[in-house]
């Protein structure tokens, strides 16, 4: 390893990746850190939803080629509600926009391959334990490399690396606040070998719940479905999921849900929060460690490599001619970006959920609230039949107008 480097990147998820890429592209020396194994990280399931907005971040990049050749593009989605259906075109309402479903573990493996091709140095199965200097005009990452401790001194760190990982542990106490919200909502995520059985992604609000039928590819589905307070996922048996998604999902219609091997199954408590400022000095907090939104949207992954983005022409300014002005401005760029895909997906959230009445609340599923219910089917209605709603619906979930 380097003893030194321009930019010092800690975790190769999609963020850290898509940084040093753009970095190596335009010159800029730097050195990728990652405490897991390569394969541990290619074959990682989250996210697989790419917007509009970061399809172009990954083309001019370079990184586009494997979501354009396999991935499957969408340009509409579908809600449920009362056993019907509607669609919101939001590529035509859009100009043409669209998202590609494309796994992240897919994308993971295309922008390690570049990386390296790049000449990119990468380290995997090496762990940062700390920044040292963290206030420092350099500070110096902390390693640990198959067993030999060691110090990389770098003019900017970029933190990549989660909300539970080094380098927001390494800031002094009182240099960023956090905003946080829980919601009274959890999800069951599924994951399941089966083709999917729509064109289009599907929201539907149940009185029961809310069940989302997600794409990613030709042979597997993601599924969500809300749950009750206290329920973990072994009170879900493959064969309860999959009758809770053919009730939940079901309208008044001929339609079958194509059914497969369940892969994963995890609660998922719908938590948020924003860090700010998303920097200490040369410490940059980049994706997850930086800000958690929740999966109403498909927003998480398409910030952290807008956060890569705008990290990545900051250092390029400054390296080649000196200027820091986006360098300096890069958390509040990025906090605008990030609180209206925040106040999107919390409507979102509110909209597609089976809102907690005061006996729900207290333990019994069976009380809801009725005024909340009223107003989701308004919501609903209105997205429905408004076009300035459908169009500012559209912008917002695809990435156009964020």
């Amino acid at each position: 390893m380097h003893k030194r480097t321009t930019v010092g990147i800690v975790g190769a998820g999609p963020a850290g990746l898509a940084l040093g890429t753009m970095l190596l592209k335009a010159g800029v020396d730097c050195v990728v850190l990652e405490r897991q194994s390569r394969s541990y990280v290619e074959q990682r399931t989250r996210a697989g939803l790419i917007e509009h907005r970061t399809v172009g971040i990954l083309e001019r990049a370079g990184l586009a080629d494997g979501l354009r050749a396999h991935g499957k593009r969408h340009v509409g989605c579908e809600f449920r509600y009362g056993g019907r259906r509607f669609s919101v075109p939001y590529g035509a309402l859009t100009g043409n926009a669209a998202h590609y479903a494309y796994p992240q573990q897919l994308l993971v493996r295309d922008m390690i391959a570049e990386f390296l091709a790049r000449g990119g140095e990468l380290h995997f199965e090496t762990e940062v334990t700390g920044i040292a200097g963290v206030a420092e005009e350099r500070p110096r990452l902390v390693v640990e490399q198959n067993g030999t401790r060691s110090e990389l001194e770098c003019d900017i760190v970029a933190g990549c690396d989660g909300s539970h990982g080094p380098t927001r542990r390494a800031l002094p106490a009182g240099a960023v606040r956090e905003h946080v919200r829980q919601y009274p909502y959890r999800w069951l995520t599924v994951l399941a070998d089966a083709p999917p059985s729509t064109a289009e992604a599907i929201y539907a609000v149940h009185e029961d719940g809310f069940a989302g039928h997600m794409l990613r590819t030709a042979e597997v589905s993601r599924f969500y479905l809300q749950c009750a307070p206290g329920e973990t996922p072994d009170d879900w048996p493959d064969d309860r999921i999959w009758q809770e998604l053919r009730h939940r999902l079901e309208i008044e219609e001929d339609w079958r849900l194509t059914e497969g091997p369940i892969t994963e199954k995890r609660l998922l408590e719908m938590r948020t929060y924003v860090t700010a400022p998303m920097r200490f000095g040369n410490v940059h907090l980049l994706g997850d460690a930086a800000h958690v939104i929740t999966p109403a949207g498909g927003k998480g992954m398409n910030l952290a490599i807008g956060d890569a983005h705008e990290l990545a022409q900051g250092v390029i300014d400054w390296r080649q001619r000196g200027d820091r002005r986006r360098l300096d401005a890069f958390s509040d760029t990025r906090l605008r970006q990030i609180w209206r895909c925040q106040k999107f997906s919390d409507w979102l959230l509110h909209l597609i959920n089976r809102p907690p009445g005061a006996g729900e609340l207290a333990g019994d599923p069976a009380v809801t609230d009725s005024f909340a219910r009223q107003m989701q089917a308004a919501q609903l209605d209105e997205l429905r039949t408004d076009e300035a709603m459908a169009h500012w619906f559209a912008g917002s979930y695809v990435g156009a107008a964020l």
